[in-house]
């Protein structure tokens, strides 16, 4: 008697329905660059989002699946998109998204508040959201009068709640580098895996010379710390070229002296001969992950970082780079006075960046996907 095979449900080999979430497509940075990563990995998954402003990201996005939320029709929302807080978590709890299989969100405000149903929902965690986990530090930093302090806190208090909740449905989540790996267990009570954030390591290759110039390139917004920067080079006297733009522009230029020089946005072509030529790269913030630093030692450029948030995960201190440990002007001053960018070993930082390569990222994502519980040997698509 011949045998049968058994019969196998109906998911066995078939395409893996995945989706992917992110929390808005008003500005560009380290954000989107994941996600134009996962779109080219998975190009066949819609996006959904709270807002999609067309005319103001790249030109690229128009060929996406993009699914927006009823927040795309407030007013004014594409440039002011913060007094709509509160919205977001209402906005994506409509989302039902319990027709995939596979939901991954790439969050770091309240989009992983989608309902999933049976779907796994893998979370990439940029950060736990930040002005809520961190309202006073944020409040601080934005300069929030107060009286609005005071009457924003039960807010704040509700959206921790919602937040927690949300993060308690994730089935996996998953962070960009150990400071954020201890949020999530600090906010949220919840474990994760690391898989750092992609970088095209491959953009940039070593000059060979350098110029005096320190480089900072960044948004410039109050919590990377750029004054603190502008003040350590003014007062130094050296050369400080930062690249980028944002609303904290204006009072940077105010307190900077002739040595610090704001070039506004920088096109991504120029950015490598920019990383290659500096004498050394500059991260004075805690920042969740900062790819800029991995590219200027893909250049071959170290970086003098504030030791603490992902600069502890990409900078080798005495082989790529330096830490100071104060967040002060005179900490970063001493830090650039005692450092020698001429005593590391530009292949030193090249091999260190590529720990951080594209390729990396995309074999570990793909590996956590396809591994999803009661997905295993589905194909994805």
């Amino acid at each position: 008697m011949q045998a049968t095979s058994p019969e196998l449900p109906d998911w066995v080999d078939s395409p893996m329905r995945l989706a992917l979430v992110h929390d808005w497509l008003n500005q560009r940075g380290g954000a989107e660059d994941v996600l134009e990563t996962l779109v080219a990995m998975f190009p066949e998954a819609p996006v959904y989002t709270s807002i999609y402003w067309r005319d103001g990201m790249p030109e690229a996005y128009r060929s996406w699946d993009i699914r927006t939320t009823w927040m795309d029709r407030l007013p004014g929302i594409y440039r002011y998109h913060q007094p709509y807080l509160l919205f977001y978590p209402l906005a994506f709890s409509g989302l039902d998204l319990s027709g995939y299989d596979v939901v991954l969100s790439n969050k770091s405000g309240f989009c992983h508040r989608v309902r999933t149903g049976w779907a796994v929902h893998i979370c990439y965690c940029l950060t736990p959201t930040r002005f809520v986990w961190d309202f006073e530090g944020y409040a601080a930093r934005e300069a929030i009068p107060g009286a609005l302090r005071r009457a924003l806190r039960p807010l704040i208090a509700l959206l921790r709640r919602w937040d927690w909740q949300a993060a308690q449905r994730v089935a996996r989540f998953v962070a960009i580098s150990r400071e954020v790996q201890a949020r999530i267990r600090r906010f949220y009570g919840r474990e994760s895996a690391i898989i750092y954030p992609p970088v095209e390591t491959g953009r940039f290759r070593p000059a060979p010379s350098h110029d005096e110039y320190y480089l900072i390139v960044s948004r410039l917004v109050p919590y990377r710390r750029i004054d603190l920067a502008v003040e350590a080079f003014s007062r130094l006297g050296l050369p400080l070229v930062i690249a980028g733009d944002g609303r904290d522009r204006p009072r940077l230029e105010a307190m900077a002296g002739p040595t610090v020089t704001f070039l506004g946005r920088v096109p991504d072509s120029a950015l490598p001969d920019l990383f290659a030529r500096c004498r050394a790269y500059v991260l004075p913030g805690v920042e969740d992950f900062g790819i800029a630093p991995v590219q200027a030692q893909a250049a071959g450029r170290p970086v003098i970082a504030f030791g603490a948030g992902g600069a502890l995960d990409t900078v080798i201190p005495g082989r790529t780079g330096i830490f100071f440990h104060e967040p002060t002007p005179e900490a970063l001053a001493e830090a650039v006075r005692t450092f020698d960018p001429e005593s590391v070993d530009p292949q030193d930082c090249v091999r260190n960046a590529a720990r951080f390569d594209r390729r990396v990222f995309e074999e570990q994502i793909r590996l956590i996907v396809e591994k999803s519980p009661g997905r295993e040997g589905t194909k994805v698509h």
